[in-house]
């Protein structure tokens, strides 16, 4: 009897402990998902997505925004030159290697990458009003493609891969005041196809070529899968032991100045002082990462290094010292000496007279 009171007295006291329990501790499993996804949904849709790409394959750190120097300058690429030939070949996919274009354009297209509007005075904006859709930019320059259930499919031969044969590019110097380092890096990335004018005439001696621009693709979007592009850097070894993001982290290509970023707005001219313009700012960029380093006139480097020339200004000062006082001496001694021969020779003693005595 005392046993089954017992057992009785714990069924109740269980059943009084679960009812004082909580209203979320007594929600169903179901009920809390519910809860819970909403909540995640709620919080995911005002957070960024991070890329998968982006987390398997990290790129170098971006520019910190408090660098205390900055130039900002747009070079062009002439994939035709041996140096920048990597980003051209192979004109056609060949397994898993393909070109910077081809590449480019298929992550546009599949919406993995942004790409955004050339604007007419060359300069980038990366805003979200200047963002392009994939079909706009494929109709724009002719490019034909196929849409089945919502995806465009492009045809490698379709791809005007081999048109493209210069590319613009945004470069940031800067000089690094936490690491105290001097860098250089890409931070935009424009394909250009380069058309023949079919109506210039044969006698014309200048260039007919006409270069339009396509989009401009912010570098930091695609470093993670220009991290997976594989490519050959030499004629002479034809193993692909580098990756795009390499080449243009380690600056292996060849582009001269065509633009820079400055208060005045001022292009570089395209007459025959263009040239001269470009030597000019690339020697402002090298004197200025020159002189980071190089220690003033007045430290005490430089004193150290100008003592032994001090030192023998000073003995050859002292040496001509002695010689005119030596020479003064001498000199004394002989204006002296030819005093004595002077007075000797002169009456310093009698002469002698000799008398003769007359007869008488």
């Amino acid at each position: 009897m005392k046993r089954i009171f017992i057992i009785f007295a714990a069924a109740l006291m269980f059943s009084l402990t679960a009812g004082a329990q909580p209203a979320k501790r007594r929600t169903t499993p179901a009920a809390a998902t519910g809860a819970k996804g909403s909540a995640t949904a709620k919080k995911t849709t005002g957070e960024k997505k991070v890329d998968r790409a982006t987390l398997m394959f990290p790129t170098s750190a971006e520019m910190p925004e408090d660098v205390v120097w900055r130039r900002d300058i747009y070079r062009q690429l002439n994939l035709m030159k041996d140096a920048n030939a990597p980003l051209y070949y192979p004109v056609e996919p060949r397994g898993k290697e393909q070109n910077l274009f081809t590449y480019l354009l298929r992550l546009f297209v599949s919406g993995r990458i942004n790409a955004y509007k050339y604007n007419l005075d060359g300069y980038e904006s990366f805003e979200a009003s200047n963002k392009l859709k994939p079909k706009d930019v494929l109709d724009n320059f002719g490019i034909y493609y196929e849409q089945k259930d919502g995806k465009i499919n492009i045809a490698e031969s379709d791809i005007p891969s081999a048109a493209v044969k210069l590319f613009y590019i945004k470069e940031n110097s800067y000089f690094d005041q936490r690491s105290a380092t001097y860098k250089s890096r890409v931070t935009a990335l424009c394909p250009v196809l380069v058309e023949e004018d079919e109506f210039a005439s044969v006698d014309d001696s200048a260039s007919t070529a006409i270069t339009k621009p396509m989009f401009w693709v912010k570098y930091d979007d695609v470093a993670s899968y220009l991290s997976r592009l594989p490519m050959m850097a030499s004629n002479l070894n034809n193993v692909t032991n580098m990756t795009a993001d390499d080449y243009f982290t380690l600056n292996h290509y060849d582009g001269q100045i065509y633009m820079t970023n400055n208060m005045q707005g001022r292009a570089i001219p395209t007459d025959s002082t263009r040239t001269r313009e470009q030597k000019r700012i690339e020697k402002q960029l090298k004197d200025f990462e020159e002189n980071i380093w190089h220690s003033p006139k007045d430290s005490l480097d430089s004193i150290a290094a100008q003592q032994p020339a001090d030192d023998k200004k000073v003995s050859r000062r002292n040496s001509k010292k002695k010689e005119s006082t030596s020479d003064s001496r001498r000199s004394k001694a002989s204006a002296a000496a030819a005093s004595k021969r002077e007075k000797r020779d002169s009456g310093g003693s009698a002469p002698r007279v000799s008398a003769r005595r007359q007869r008488r």
